[in-house]
Formats: structure tokens, C-alpha cells, sequence
């Protein structure tokens, strides 16, 4: 009776192992940083927003160097001025800064210039790199297909399962 129960647990555990074995995850990964990175429309894309963010920086600069002399120049004559005039100063200097703030807000804020750019230029692209990504994952039989570059952190990766450099020789058949 104890062979045959022992004998049963061991059939039992050699047909979980099998399913277990079978049922295991196809898992492969991409880093879509690289892939972006060597993509020449987001190249392209990049260097459109870095102009349009240096251009804004430096206009962001003028209007803070612009308040900063104003606000120099009234610091030294705010004792000889009348209230009347010194009013009429600060409130220049908060209208100032309002501009400087609401400009920013408007360049770099969450919904700003920046962002909707970013969006218009780069997600078509990356729209573009998630579908050849889907294709491969459905082609080879992946279960999933993780993003290295992104907040998923892998403690491990081997190599044999990235798909990287296969979504960068497809995009590149894809712009031919």
C-alpha cells in the first residue's frame, strides 16, 4: 500500500512537472530607448524639440534677466521714491513675473508646447515601433515582451531573448 501510494505521488509529481514544463512563458524584451535612438526620424524629431526648448530657454532668460535688472534698479531707488511711484514699481515687477511663470507654464507645463509637441513628432513613431514589436511577439510565439528602458527594471536579461536589434531591421525594411 505505501509502494503504491509513493509510487502514485511520484507519477503525480513527473505529470505536474510536465504540464509545468509546457506551460512555461515565452518572455522576450526590447529597450526602445536604443531602438529610438537609432531610429533617424526620431532623430530627427529630437533635435526639432531641442531647438524649440533652447529657443524657449532662451527667451525664458531674456524675461528673467529683463525682471532681474528691473527689479536691481528699483531696489536702488525704492527709498527716494514717492508710494505712489513705488506702487506702480512692484506692481510692474509681480506683472513681470506673472508673465515669467504663465510663460513657462505655457512652454513646460504639463499640457504645454512641449508636451503636445512631443506627443505630435514622437508618438507615431513610437505607435510604429510598438506594432512591429506586437508582430514579432505574435510571429515568434511570445507571451511577453517586456521594455527594458522602461520603469520595469529586469534584474536579469539574457540576451537570446532581445528583440531589439530584429525591431530595428524591421523598421528599417519597413522605411524602404
Amino acid at each position: 500500500m505505501k509502494t503504491s501510494l509513493a509510487l502514485a505521488a511520484v507519477c503525480m509529481l513527473l505529470c505536474c512537472t510536465a504540464v509545468s514544463v509546457q506551460a512555461q512563458a515565452k518572455i522576450g524584451w526590447v529597450n526602445s530607448a536604443a531602438i529610438m535612438e537609432k531610429l533617424p526620424e526620431a532623430q530627427d524629431a529630437q533635435h526639432q524639440i531641442d531647438k524649440l526648448v533652447a529657443d524657449w530657454q532662451e527667451e525664458l532668460a531674456k524675461m528673467q534677466n529683463d525682471w532681474q535688472k528691473k527689479y536691481e534698479e528699483y531696489d536702488k531707488k525704492k527709498l527716494i521714491m514717492t508710494d505712489q511711484l513705488r506702487a506702480q514699481s512692484e506692481r510692474d515687477l509681480q506683472e513681470l513675473e506673472k508673465k515669467i511663470a504663465d510663460f513657462r507654464t505655457k512652454k513646460f507645463g504639463q499640457s504645454g508646447e512641449l508636451f503636445n509637441k512631443q506627443n505630435e513628432l514622437m508618438k507615431p513613431l513610437q505607435n510604429k515601433v510598438f506594432k512591429v514589436i506586437q508582430d514579432l511577439a505574435k510571429e515568434n510565439d511570445y507571451d511577453y515582451v517586456f521594455d527594458k528602458s522602461g520603469d520595469i527594471l529586469l534584474l536579469y536579461t539574457n540576451d537570446k531573448f532581445d528583440l531589439t536589434a530584429k525591431v530595428l531591421e524591421r523598421i528599417t525594411t519597413f522605411n524602404k
